[in-house]
């Protein structure tokens, strides 16, 4: 899904992550906004991927759980980024804010997803 969105990494730090994704004709909705669908997407998998960097992945999955998000302004076109940072690293699930911005840095979007984190063995 990441790829086909156009979704790409711009930076990862110590407490962060951030992505970018074009407002294309494979992220807009009829009106030519950036469909609530795409950021949600955005959102999801940079706080998925969070998850999985900080689990350890020979014992654990991570897989989402909640996902929510306030559109606060409308994009037409260019790029969108997203920064997660985690509000909520525990041993079975983790919570992390995401915040999209437009080229100008505007908020765009805020969202928060929750992550399960599973014990491998249990999901055979």
């Amino acid at each position: 899904m990441s790829a086909l969105l156009g979704m790409e990494w711009v930076d990862i730090g110590p407490d962060f992550l951030k992505m970018k994704m074009p407002v294309s004709e494979n992220t807009i909705q009829p009106y030519g906004l950036l469909h609530g669908g795409a950021s949600c997407s955005l959102a999801e998998t940079i706080g998925s991927i969070g998850s999985y960097l900080v689990i350890d992945n020979t014992k654990y999955i991570c897989v989402g759980m909640e996902i929510n998000a306030n559109h606060i302004k409308g994009v037409r076109s260019g790029f969108v980024t997203a920064t997660a940072t985690p509000l909520h690293l525990g041993k079975s699930s983790h919570v992390w804010d995401i915040k999209l911005v437009n080229e100008s840095g505007l908020l765009v979007c805020v969202s928060r997803h929750t992550v399960a984190i599973v014990d491998f063995d249990k999901i055979k």
